[in-house]
């Protein structure tokens, strides 16, 4: 199937702005690559061009397709960055998982399809809540625990098959050449905890890496709360 993207670009051709591309969350069972393009304006409107990315979903093809998919996106923005006015050099992921896998997954296995002969590989990552242990989450049981997201997205049972749950897990992929990340998480998250996006913070700042955590109190996932003038300002 082709895959699309929406995108929100300058017409001025005499300068080349720097790139968010924006990967819509959904628990990889569903996704709409414009239900939020009214708040990616916003960041148009500051000087980025902004590219939201379709990929496939769980239903569609396990893991690593989602990621391969997202990483296809970002060398077709850089095949046609004239195109649009986007500087190759400046182009960062916002999102969830997937932004910390495009991140930090540089392993040339990830990138297939079209536009080979350019990068994937991106100059900062801003993760929104994002699961980055599968391991952590709170299943009383294989049963309950293979119907999760987690799994269905692996094809496998995260509690019966820990260490390959872990081996796609974006904490597993850190190294200190990570580029810098801004994760936003809200302290009161009751669908990803907020332990997830502090344990990808500690593994970074382990690294040496440029991390920042921006703690949201009393937000829960995906709340009003990230939604506000100042978490966009930050």
């Amino acid at each position: 199937q082709d895959l699309k993207l929406d995108l929100i670009y300058p017409r001025d051709n005499t300068r080349k702005y720097p790139c968010v591309v924006w990967i819509c969350g959904g628990a990889w069972i569903q996704m709409d690559r414009s239900a939020h393009l009214a708040y990616l304006s916003v960041l148009a409107q500051q000087g980025f061009v902004v590219a939201s990315v379709e990929y496939r979903t769980s239903n569609e093809a396990k893991f690593p397709a989602p990621l391969q998919d997202v990483k296809a996106g970002i060398r077709y923005l850089r095949a046609h960055a004239d195109r649009f006015n986007i500087d190759p050099d400046r182009i960062g992921v916002m999102g969830g998982y997937l932004t910390c896998m495009a991140a930090l997954a540089t392993d040339p296995v990830y990138d297939v399809g079209e536009n080979l002969e350019y990068s994937s590989a991106v100059q900062a990552a801003c993760p929104w809540y994002p699961p980055t242990d599968f391991r952590g989450f709170p299943y009383s049981d294989p049963e309950q625990c293979a119907a999760s997201p987690e799994s269905l997205l692996m094809g496998k049972n995260v509690m019966r098959h820990p260490e390959e749950a872990l081996a796609c897990c974006p904490v597993s992929f850190v190294t200190k050449a990570a580029p810098p990340f801004l994760i936003i998480h809200g302290e009161d998250d009751h669908t990803v905890p907020f332990g997830q996006g502090e344990e990808l913070h500690d593994e970074l700042e382990k690294a040496g890496c440029d991390v920042t955590l921006l703690s949201i109190e009393d937000a829960d996932h995906a709340d009003l709360h990230f939604f506000q003038k100042e978490v966009w300002d930050e």
